[in-house]
């Protein structure tokens, strides 16, 4: 069959709106993708405007199945037509993945536009392509996105400078998964190394510290004596009667956020730490740590204490790996340093134990999120 003759073919199923229609053009298209120099032949202005045609009439309004299969024929074709590759790197996350791992036609333009217009799945999904440009990487950088950031670290053949790889060394202070995935980069130097080991758990310590030769005694008391200092400072704050109540409870306030963000770097604030925190008569530390904990917005915690529904506190507890056991310590102990605060009294406690039914941290998380919402309004 001539090329010609296909071409006449490939139009009238084009214009043929019935599924088996579609499915033979789909077939059709195979076919010429896998033929004999088809790279060359398809490459001339002629066919290529004649593919844009067809292609796009297949992808405005292809089944979804079709695309998907469509998409992951043309993700390695060097002659794909720029615009349907582009639509379907735009297209459900599953039928753009193929497409924006390894399709040639897709330039840096293209892929930044991803990062600024597509979703979070997409983005991640540029994130992890194979050797990107340091132009991307910096629109990478500049939007931060911890999702994203977080794919970039695990990207071994992105070109990062040695700037780039400070600067996820850095992030990573406060997105914990990028800690694992940066302790095993090859451009990870020594010296990024001591500064990402004061961040990471125990078992990726051990790691750096043999891979890099790290003199763990030295870099175990610093980090020993970077959280006692901050609690010190928290303990004993500078006080003076001539410094007005606002600006002591703000250096406190202060303080307090530093502690939890070195425990928080140093992989050491955990759920125990709240209880910790209760019990020293901290209710200002607990409510950060758990706002940390769980990545909820602080606002959002504030305002389920100052609450009446002590059942969304309970959700927050269990989403960040409270035990149901614990929590009525917990609330009792909230109540005692917040004026009898979140409310609701016997009935309200019982009704917070609902909030500990078997569901995943993640789904106690969500309904705590939509809940609090509300209430932060």
């Amino acid at each position: 069959m001539s090329f010609a003759m296909s071409s006449e073919s490939l139009l009238d199923l084009a214009k043929s709106r019935q599924p088996a229609d579609r499915e033979r053009l789909l077939l059709a298209i195979a076919d010429l993708c896998d033929a004999p120099h088809a790279d060359l032949a398809m490459k001339s202005p002629a066919i290529q405007a004649l593919l844009s045609s067809i292609f796009m009439s297949l992808v405005v309004e292809a089944e979804r199945d079709i695309r998907h299969r469509l998409s992951e024929k043309l993700a390695a074709a060097e002659w794909a037509p720029s615009a349907l590759i582009n639509v379907l790197a735009l297209d459900d996350i599953e039928i753009a993945r193929p497409i924006i791992a390894q399709s040639p036609v897709l330039k840096d333009l293209d892929l930044v536009r991803l990062l600024v217009e597509a979703t979070i799945e997409h983005q991640i999904e540029v994130a992890r392509r194979p050797h990107l440009s340091h132009s991307v990487v910096s629109a990478i950088l500049e939007q931060s996105e911890p999702a994203v950031l977080t794919a970039l670290a695990s990207n071994h053949t992105a070109e990062l400078s040695p700037s780039d790889m400070e600067e996820l060394v850095e992030a990573s202070r406060q997105i914990a998964a990028m800690r694992t995935p940066l302790s095993q980069h090859p451009k990870l130097t020594g010296q990024l190394a001591k500064r990402l080991y004061l961040w990471v758990g125990l078992a990726v310590r051990k790691g750096l510290a043999d891979r890099f030769r790290l003199d763990v005694t030295v870099l175990d008391e610093a980090l020993a004596a970077s959280i006692n200092e901050a609690h010190t400072s928290l303990i004993s704050p500078p006080s003076s009667e001539a410094v007005p109540r606002m600006t002591r409870e703000g250096e406190r306030e202060i303080m307090e956020q530093r502690l939890i963000d070195k425990l928080y770097s140093a992989g050491q604030l955990r759920p125990g730490y709240l209880i910790r925190a209760l019990r020293e008569g901290r209710l200002g530390l607990f409510a950060g740590a758990l706002a940390i904990l769980g990545r909820f917005d602080a606002a959002h915690v504030r305002a389920t204490l100052d609450s009446d529904r002590p059942e969304l506190l309970a959700l927050a507890c269990a989403a960040v790996g409270i035990d149901r056991s614990v929590f009525p310590d917990i609330l009792d102990m909230t109540r005692q340093l917040n004026d009898g605060r979140p409310g609701g009294g016997a009935d309200g406690a019982r009704k917070a134990s609902v909030a500990f039914a078997p569901v995943s941290p993640e789904v106690a998380a969500s309904a705590f999120r939509q809940a609090a919402r509300s209430l932060a309004a």
